[in-house]
């Protein structure tokens, strides 16, 4: 578990890349990232095609998923733990998407989700120090972070260091940018970040989530505003504010990965060839899981229009949509009985109604219980 510190010994380490001559001169080996570029470029086309296929009310489903992940799985990266319907209520309420079983939602939850909604629906507006700062204010309304009160919304003025273990045994991971010099790296990277250059906006993402990185301008938040970072130019690389996929959910999958590459990256003397190798194939593996994911959505949008006149009460729509959404485990009249709040024996009447419809089927593989599954259509 990382955290910050600002008193620590600094052990004696490899240079760190800002303390090269014109450190942001960034090259990379593009013989060793057209491959993998390519196909993230395509599978990002072929999505948003496939998107465009299905009616409003899909899309929008869809986004308000993604933009849920997004936030919670951004969030879990640093070890924080939000509420899903908060998160997913708090969205909906600010896209004015119409939902059932909207729940209030904290100052932290709220924060974090004005954050990433800028980001990503205001993607196409510059990103300028008084927006980073209005961020940073989201993320912390109290003035702390946890116990310890922080600088919130303006740059650090002190040092900083990303440090792990116990205290008095501490392992200094990395040392930012010195304090005094934060406003001038910020003013270089924001004119980058808005000049219209010829980095595809893709790579543009990438170079931008590590270059903000290795600034570390905020005393925290410095990761979460990466992705936001991050998001915001992947939406211009999309050229729509409709989020189909989330790369935070494939960073907290590889988020030792994603530590280590930083940790080795940040000692290099500019080239970055393998954070985007990672960055990319990170991105490539969220949109094959979008892929399969869309495809679900396109199946249960299919099939209730096949069964739009169909006669099926509330329960079997419910336990229905569940099946479509990835039910956990295998779907007995028991948990049946559960999800929709009945008694056995009306679940069981529900069940066979659906099989007389040829809805449901028993599942062929034998056992001690019955296990049901969705037909074939």
């Amino acid at each position: 578990m990382f955290y910050i510190c600002r008193n620590v010994k600094l052990q004696k380490v490899t240079k760190y890349i800002y303390q090269y001559k014109n450190w942001t001169s960034f090259t990379w080996r593009e013989s060793d990232i057209n491959a993998i570029f390519g196909e993230v470029r395509y599978l990002q086309g072929r999505i948003l095609g496939q998107m465009n296929t299905l009616g409003f009310a899909t899309k929008e489903e869809a986004t308000l998923r993604t933009l849920t992940l997004d936030v919670i799985e951004s969030s879990a990266i640093e070890g924080e733990k939000l509420d899903y319907d908060q998160v997913r209520s708090s969205i909906a309420r600010r896209l004015g998407i119409n939902i059932a079983g909207l729940v209030p939602a904290n100052r932290k939850v709220d924060g974090v989700v004005e954050m990433m909604l800028d980001a990503t629906q205001n993607f196409q507006k510059p990103l300028t120090k008084k927006r980073l700062c209005g961020w940073h204010s989201a993320l912390f309304p109290t003035g702390h972070s946890g116990m310890l009160r922080i600088e919130v919304a303006r740059y650090r003025t002190g040092a900083m260091q990303i440090v792990s273990g116990a205290m008095g045994r501490e392992r200094v991971h990395y040392e930012a940018v010195p304090g005094a010099k934060v406003k001038e790296e910020m003013d270089h990277f924001l004119k980058w970040f808005n000049d219209k250059n010829t980095i595809d906006p893709v790579l543009k993402s990438a170079i931008a989530h590590f270059w903000f990185i290795i600034i570390h301008p905020f005393d925290d938040g410095n990761g979460r505003i990466a992705r936001a970072i991050s998001d915001l130019m992947l939406a211009r690389a999309d050229g729509t504010s409709e989020r189909f996929y989330s790369m935070s959910s494939q960073i907290l999958v590889e988020r030792k990965k994603y530590y280590e590459t930083l940790q080795r990256v940040q000692h290099s003397s500019g080239d970055l060839t393998d954070w985007l190798s990672w960055f990319l194939h990170c991105l490539k593996k969220s949109l094959v899981a979008t892929e399969q994911t869309l495809q679900k959505i396109m199946r249960k949008n299919e099939f209730w229009q096949k069964h739009e006149n169909s006669e099926l009460n509330e329960r079997q729509r419910l336990v229905l949509n569940k099946l479509f959404d990835g039910l956990d485990g295998k779907l007995k009249s028991s948990k049946w009985a559960k999800i929709a709040k009945c008694s056995p024996d009306t679940a069981l009447r529900d069940i066979k109604d659906l099989m007389d419809k040829q809805i449901l089927r028993q599942e062929q593989a034998g056992g001690r219980s019955t296990n049901y599954e969705l037909e074939d259509f």
